[in-house]
């Protein structure tokens, strides 16, 4: 169901985009790319200067290597675009601190910590907190979601569609269902 059509006359002016594009490398590992932009729609005056409308306000960029246990042993961040050039982009090389992290134990509890105000670019670190959820749609691209190795699979009790007591289990992962408290 799409959302409802706007209450009132409005004019755009601003997109953030983030892409995050999943690889397999010839080494087994994966690769995650992502991108934040910040466009502005309008030419947008900063204490840098003006942005003219359509060049990007942010552009930042992150590459992490992960193993088959999420677990990230490479790691790269760059700014691209920056309001305030020769300072905002000099953050990068402190998100080679990712190493060692793994991207579904705690990662993004550890990433607020270890990036939190000055220690780090808030649109880099906003950008990483996707990576989880993008690494786990990359990881299945080579599994089937149902598949019945003798373990749980990763994906229930994640998101309320997929709680071990909802319809959605009992219909495609029955030996996980589990009839609702009360019932």
């Amino acid at each position: 169901m799409p959302l409802s059509d706007p209450s009132r006359p409005r004019q755009r002016v601003h997109v953030r985009r983030i892409e995050i594009e999943g690889f397999r490398r010839d080494d087994g590992l994966l690769e995650m790319e992502a991108v934040l932009t910040d466009v502005k729609d309008i030419d947008y005056p900063i204490a840098s200067g003006v942005r003219a409308a359509g060049d990007p306000v942010h552009a930042m960029r992150v590459r992490i290597v992960i193993d088959a246990s999420f677990t990230i042993v490479e790691a790269e961040a760059c700014s691209d675009w920056v309001p305030y050039p020769g300072q905002c982009d000099t953050i990068g090389p402190a998100y080679g601190r990712l190493v060692g992290l793994n991207l579904v134990r705690g990662f993004r509890r550890t990433v607020g910590e270890m990036f939190a105000d000055v220690r780090g670019c808030s649109h880099i670190t906003e950008l990483l907190l996707s990576l989880p959820t993008a690494a786990i749609q990359t990881f299945a691209t080579f599994r089937r979601d149902n598949e019945d190795n003798g373990e749980k699979p990763f994906q229930l009790d994640r998101c309320h569609a997929l709680e071990t007591s909802a319809e959605a289990v009992r219909r495609y992962y029955p030996r996980w269902y589990r009839k609702p408290a009360g019932r």
